[in-house]
């Protein structure tokens, strides 16, 4: 019995031959004429004339059975051993045992084995019937990656479950003085509703564009479950991390080189190549004024736009959705689910780098490149150092229980401060005495009292003898 495969193959091929001979059976033409177009068709398709005639007799004798291609039977090789049925038999058995077997292994195998002698069995012979008994490298593959993807195939029942995370390209944009910068975009966009909680362009791909945009995202809409994430060094940093286990977020990382398990994010970032396909014409000259032509965007377009995703995944659950759709904005707002908010300070502290520094004796520290003006009450002292990895511009300074000191970048003006602070080892009050003095003072006094009680009892021993 034929297969599908192959009967579907048959009438293609048949199709394709009466297209060819089509001109050649009109029966106006006369026998020069029809001669002439069997030599144009056959140049034109690469042909002999003798196959163009053959095609053409075969349909005038059969129609369009005539032109249906046989399906032939391939012989096997002579050359091939009498057991070779067993041979394959065997190499599918090795083949599904460990599917990464290669051919050349299975073949050392069978003739270890007595299956063959060697050089017998050739690779590519046995690869070929490998090939049709469904075991090809390409045709495993395949399978494998179909399964993968299936089983990545998901959506969260509820808002703030999971948010993915992605950077993105953004336009290069030139400033006023003439300079390029390339921009990208840090973006959280929620697995259920596809709503995007935060999206912002930056200068730059660091670790600290990430978390500035979990940091916003949270002031914004509270926190959430889960971040679902890829293996980019700014997703997996330690910082990242804890500042995500302080606030009760887990994290998660797509497996390596597997982009369909974010499919929620490429379909956003569609959306994101037509903005940037627009802000090209629109003379852009700052970061700052992208993000604010991508607010705009953002809350117009894509989050007031019905979202294939959303009505996939509630006609999968058999649900009735609206013949114009539900859109990210809409899904979001749907949602029951309650937000938790967080104090600022609790986020803020979350988020905060701190690292250590020796202050001068003049009361300053070195700070990533720049000399900040501490205290010169903490001279010689060594400090900790909390910032804002996104502004500099003030850090926080701390020592032992003292208050914390806001630091600045020094500015050298033209005199010195005239009354510089004294170290935290010194006191401003002058004391009424030498304590040091006063202790010496006190053990002479002992050691004398102490001297004159043994003299006193030696001179009434000697009173007595008398």
């Amino acid at each position: 019995m034929k297969s599908r495969e192959v009967r579907r193959w048959q009438n293609e091929k048949a199709l394709k031959r009466y297209g060819l001979i089509a001109p050649l059976l009109d029966p106006d033409i006369d026998d020069a004429k029809r001669c002439q177009l069997r030599e144009q068709i056959a140049e034109r398709e690469g042909l002999s004339k003798r196959t163009i005639y053959r095609y053409e007799a075969k349909y005038r004798t059969d129609e369009f059975e005539g032109l249906i291609p046989r399906n032939r039977e391939k012989r096997r090789s002579q050359k091939l051993p009498d057991n070779w049925d067993e041979i394959v038999g065997e190499a599918i058995q090795l083949k599904r045992e460990v599917p990464k077997r290669s051919v050349r292994q299975i073949i050392m195998i069978l003739e270890i084995e007595g299956w063959a002698p060697p050089g017998v069995i050739r690779p590519s012979t046995l690869q070929r019937y490998l090939y049709n008994a469904g075991l090809g490298v390409k045709q495993m593959k395949r399978y494998t990656e179909a399964r993968e993807t299936s089983s990545r195939r998901f959506c969260r029942a509820h808002r703030l479950e999971l948010l993915q995370g992605d950077i993105k390209y953004g336009p290069i944009i030139c400033t006023k003085d003439g300079k390029k910068v390339q921009t990208y975009l840090s973006s959280l966009i929620d697995d259920h509703s596809r709503y995007i909680v935060q999206a912002e362009f930056y200068d730059n791909q660091c670790a600290e564009v990430v978390e500035d945009t979990f940091h916003k995202a949270i002031l914004k809409v509270g926190t959430w479950d889960c971040a679902y994430l890829d293996n980019g060094k700014q997703y997996i940093a330690k910082q990242l991390e804890e500042s995500c286990a302080r606030l009760g977020i887990r994290i998660l990382h797509a497996k390596p080189y597997q982009c369909q398990a974010k499919g929620k994010v490429e379909v956003y970032h569609k959306s994101v190549d037509r903005f940037i396909e627009e802000i090209r014409v629109a003379h852009v000259h700052s970061v700052a004024e992208l993000n604010e032509k991508w607010k705009i965007f953002l809350e117009q377009d894509y989050q007031k736009k019905p979202h294939a995703g959303i009505r996939e995944y509630y006609e999968s659950m058999e649900v009735e959705v609206p013949p114009e759709g539900i859109t990210p904005e809409q899904e979001w707002r749907r949602d029951e689910r309650k937000q938790k908010f967080l104090d600022v300070k609790t986020v803020s502290d979350a988020f905060t780098h701190c690292e250590e520094r020796q202050v001068d004796k003049a009361g300053c520290f070195e700070f990533y490149g720049r000399t900040y003006e501490a205290s010169a009450s903490l001279a010689g002292m060594k400090v900790e150092v909390s910032f804002d990895p996104l502004n500099t511009a003030t850090v926080t300074v701390r020592y032992g229980k003292m208050d914390a000191i806001q630091a600045h970048p020094i500015t050298i003006g033209a005199y010195a401060k005239k009354n510089p602070e004294r170290p935290i080892g010194m006191t401003n009050e002058l004391p009424e005495t030498s304590r040091f003095l006063d202790a010496l003072e006190k053990r002479y006094k002992e050691e004398h009292r102490t001297t004159a009680q043994a003299l006193s009892f030696a001179d009434y021993g000697k009173a007595g003898d008398r």
